[in-house]
């Protein structure tokens, strides 16, 4: 993608509608920073059922420095809600980011946890 995002199956085949959903969402990101993010989304599958199968997407998105930034990961039975899911969780964190930035503590000493 040319938003600077690098996007990673592992299990499953590369899909047009992920890659569409995760530039739209990344898109959301943007008002928290004057460039775009430079980010990896993983996609994966972690059944090998496909009658209930079982996704995670985890996403890292990177500092300006190209060090993490903050890590998050969501599973869901929908492959399209994981990626939806992980999205908000760094947008969350990316506001609540901004709100500190805003009180002079932008950075948590500790490293972002994950979800």
């Amino acid at each position: 993608m040319g938003l600077g995002m690098q996007i990673v199956y592992v299990g499953l085949p590369a899909s047009a509608a992920v890659e569409a959903q995760a530039g739209l969402q990344l898109l959301r990101l943007i008002r928290f920073s004057a460039m775009p993010p430079e980010c990896r989304l993983v996609v994966e599958s972690l059944s090998s059922s496909q009658q209930s199968p079982t996704y995670r997407a985890r996403l890292e998105l990177m500092s300006s420095e190209r060090a993490p930034g903050c890590t998050h990961q969501c599973e869901s039975d929908d492959l399209s809600a994981a990626v939806r899911a992980v999205f908000e969780a760094v947008e969350r964190e990316l506001a609540s980011r901004a709100g500190r930035a805003a009180s002079g503590d932008a950075w948590p000493r500790a490293a972002a946890g994950k979800r």
